[in-house]
């Protein structure tokens, strides 16, 4: 599947939003956004317009799918089966995106940004219920275990996410045992335990036109 591999510290100020998608470097004084708190490219300092409403609707498109790693044509795969999903649509399409199994992951503590998260999966580190899954886009359920496997546990990549667990607020759906790895589902994501700074009303428009 294609993927972004461009450099992603533009991707958050393009959105004008610190996306942590570089991991341990975005808690540091070397991050990008910090730095450069402007959009990229040659007119980036120049005199800002004010965006029309498709250019909202847009920009936040884009920057869930930056958040969560994703490109046009999955996004708009989850958007349309949330669509076709009870209760609210936007709602819905957040928690489908949540319930990713590198998502997770990265909830859980075991990575310390969703590209790591996602490629940790891949090379199939994690079990769900015992079982080892590497396919990202697997979606957990409530009752389910995530762990890593006992042959990864020595990882230092794991070991050094888990080890700054507690710098970011985490899931109340998540009940992790941090000691043995492992994180279990408590129940489904909803739209309170989901803090970034998401309108996702604006996404339902776009994709309603």
């Amino acid at each position: 599947m294609a993927r972004y591999i461009g450099p992603v510290c533009r991707l958050c100020r393009r959105e004008d939003a610190k996306l942590f998608l570089k991991g341990d470097r975005c808690f540091t004084d070397k991050c990008g956004y910090e730095r450069r708190q402007y959009p990229p490219g040659q007119h980036g300092q120049g005199r800002e317009k004010r965006p029309s409403d498709y250019g909202q609707q847009l920009r936040e498109k884009q920057k869930v799918k930056r958040i969560y790693g994703l490109l046009e044509k999955q996004f708009r795969g989850y958007y349309y089966r949330a669509s076709r999903m009870k209760g609210v649509t936007g709602e819905n399409l957040l928690a489908l995106l949540e319930r990713r199994l590198d998502n997770v992951t990265l909830r859980c503590g075991f990575s310390s940004s969703h590209a790591e998260a996602r490629q940790l999966v891949r090379h199939g580190h994690f079990l769900v219920n015992g079982k080892r899954i590497n396919i990202p886009s697997y979606q957990v359920r409530a009752g389910d275990v995530v762990e890593v496997r006992d042959n990864s546990k020595k990882i230092q990549r794991i070991v050094d996410a888990l080890g700054q667990v507690d710098r970011v607020p985490r899931p109340a759906w998540i009940d992790l045992d941090k000691e043995n790895m492992r994180g279990k589902i408590t129940a489904l994501p909803s739209r309170s335990d989901i803090s970034a700074d998401i309108d996702e009303q604006l996404i339902v428009e776009l994709y309603s036109k």
